[in-house]
């Protein structure tokens, strides 16, 4: 029994040696392969015989090695850690990227920054109040319209397209999570009947689906938790995707009937959209993570309007003409504009493309109305039943140098609305006489009604002023035939004067040009952010995936020597085999004997 006892022990130091030499020769044949990780054999003593005891304990002779277990060499909290800080560099990235391409399409769309443009309407604006009489410089500063009208449309029409074009990209990362999901439940239960034995590690097939997740983590959050039968849960912004008996896939659907763009959607979680926007994305809520998230925020949920900016109210605006003020109306005006910034921050500011589509309209919507109204304005007047209404002031109306004298024509219109509406109306005068009589009422903007505003793609240079610039009302309303010096010198201090915020967190006003300047210069600066959020955040998850090589990776170094060793061990259980052997056959000759 002894000698066989040996024999056996001989065979276990063979059989794990072997096992060690497979070990290392696994890992030097997958040092090139992604994902891969090292693994270590682990050996255990086998199990012990008593065959005495002595005073101080018993006495035992081994019966050689067990191999326990061949495990993977992974660190868990690295893994998390770099799951999640990689979802975080791909979020800042396509910010980066979608700024760059704004920033592009505004200042090298056919090779002409918009900035020129907005120079040449300043200088014919120059050139026409300098000879207002010049049918010349009239028609020179129509046609300047005409062209600055265009390539406003141009640039807006780009961004638009951009967005839309993301579409195809959208649609590449949720067919690509759909796929990794797949993928991973294939694996779940692959791994499940290889280790249900409880004999052997799917190393191999881990390591695939450790991969995948980590693929999955640069598109979206994810989190996961695997059971004790090696089946891991996945899930996707806090829904589960994958458990061990069904994949739950994402699809894309337009947002609305509005816009061409799409957004990703769950098809069995009653058809709910896969991110809540409804707060802005921030590290310390973990709501920045994925490249999925950061494409959609930085592309946004809608075409951005000037309407979108909202207009912080004024005690003159809730002040009458006796000098009232009425605070209740202003303090409910104040509460919807703090709500209305808190919709503009989330919806419009932290989305590159929909914010320079609401600032750059919100520039083009003032300097249209801006001119219109000084070439063509209005006044407000009450009637008879309490309301009131804007129309066409005649008595401040500068004509045009034709024929007829021709008041009210405006240098812009809306493709789809005329400016005023002829209505008979009853004016009540301030002397309280009633005034019957016909008037052209002011189409109004409202904001529920795209048509009716002074947006870029809605709006046209007027017809009749580019048949006949003549027609452009710059001349004295007296009828003297000279020109208008006031309206000339309103219309040169208009450009230069205050105009607006460039959002509502910024307090200070800007004339257009200056207007511009600041917004091409927050697009650069927002650019410049994100560049260095997603370069920290590049150089973060390096060092992470450098700590993790350094756990993870396969040593070339040490499985040659591993190998050595098992070779060196396995040939020593050889001759400690060959030793019993022949003590065996010396022991069977003798007996024979």
């Amino acid at each position: 029994m002894g000698l066989m006892s040996a024999m056996y022990t001989g065979v276990s130091g063979l059989t794990a040696n072997q096992r060690g030499l497979t070990v290392a020769g696994h890992n030097l044949s997958n040092v090139e392969t992604e994902g891969y990780v090292r693994q270590q054999m682990e050996t255990t003593d086998s199990f012990y015989r008593t065959i005495g005891r002595t005073g101080t304990g018993l006495m035992q002779t081994g019966h050689g090695t067990d191999v326990s277990t061949i495990k993977q060499v992974r660190d868990q909290f690295l893994d998390k850690t770099y799951r999640e800080e990689v979802g975080r560099e791909n979020y800042y990235r396509l910010q980066y990227e979608s700024t760059n391409e704004v920033e592009d399409i505004f200042g090298e769309t056919e090779g002409v920054a918009f900035q020129d443009s907005m120079a040449e309407v300043w200088v014919a604006l120059q050139e026409m109040c300098k000879e207002p009489d010049s049918i010349v410089t009239r028609a020179s500063f129509i046609q300047t319209a005409v062209s600055f009208v265009e390539r406003a449309e141009e640039i807006y029409k780009q961004i638009g397209n951009y967005q839309v074009s993301l579409n195809t990209q959208v649609k590449n990362y949720v067919n690509r999570i759909n796929e990794i999901a797949n993928e991973i439940y294939d694996l779940n239960h692959s791994i499940q009947k290889v280790e249900a034995s409880g004999f052997e590690n799917a190393n191999d097939l881990r390591d695939k689906r450790n991969y995948l997740v980590d693929e999955l983590s640069e598109l979206v959050k994810v989190s996961y938790k695997e059971d004790a039968t090696g089946i891991m849960t996945v899930y996707v912004e806090d829904y589960a995707m994958v458990t061990e008996d069904l994949v739950y896939p994402l699809a894309t659907r337009p947002i609305n009937d509005e816009t061409s763009m799409i957004e990703p959607y769950w098809v069995n979680y009653d058809s709910v959209d896969l991110f809540k926007f409804d707060r802005v994305p921030c590290t310390a809520a973990d709501t920045d993570i994925g490249a999925l998230k950061g494409l959609l925020i930085a592309r946004g949920q809608k075409v951005g309007r000037y309407t979108d900016i909202p207009d912080k109210p004024t005690e003159e605006q809730y002040t009458d003409e006796t000098g009232w003020f009425d605070r209740m109306s202003f303090q409910q005006a104040m509460r919807d504009y703090d709500a209305a910034v808190n919709e503009y921050e989330i919806s419009v500011e932290s989305s590159v493309c929909v914010s320079a589509q609401a600032q750059f309209d919100n520039l083009i919507h003032g300097i249209v109305t801006t001119i219109n109204d000084l070439l063509c304005p209005n006044k407000e007047v009450e009637l008879t039943d309490g309301s009131k209404i804007m129309i066409f002031d005649e008595e401040k109306a500068s004509v045009g140098m034709d024929e007829n004298d021709t008041p009210g024509e405006a240098l812009f219109e809306r493709k789809s609305m005329s400016r005023y509406t002829v209505k008979h109306v009853d004016i009540v005068n301030d002397d309280g006489t009633v005034d019957h009589r016909e008037a052209r009422v002011l189409n109004g903007e409202d904001a529920a009604n795209n048509y009716s505003l002074f947006t870029i793609g809605e709006i046209k240079v007027n017809d009749k002023l580019l048949k006949n610039p003549s027609l452009l009302p710059l001349s004295d309303p007296e009828g003297t035939g000279d020109f208008s010096i006031e309206l000339c010198e309103s219309l040169l201090s208009a450009w230069q004067d205050e105009f607006d915020t460039i959002s509502p967190s910024n307090f200070s006003k800007q004339n257009f040009d200056s207007y511009y300047t600041e917004m091409i210069g927050l697009l650069g600066t927002n650019g410049q952010k994100y560049k260095k959020v997603f370069e920290s955040q590049e150089n973060l998850v390096n060092s992470v995936d450098n700590q993790r090589q350094a756990v993870h990776a396969v040593d070339s170094d040490e499985d040659l020597t591993n190998i050595i060793k098992y070779q060196q061990g396995y040939n020593a259980n050889s001759r400690f085999i060959n030793a019993v052997n022949q003590m065996l056959e010396h022991l069977l000759d003798t007996l024979g004997r």
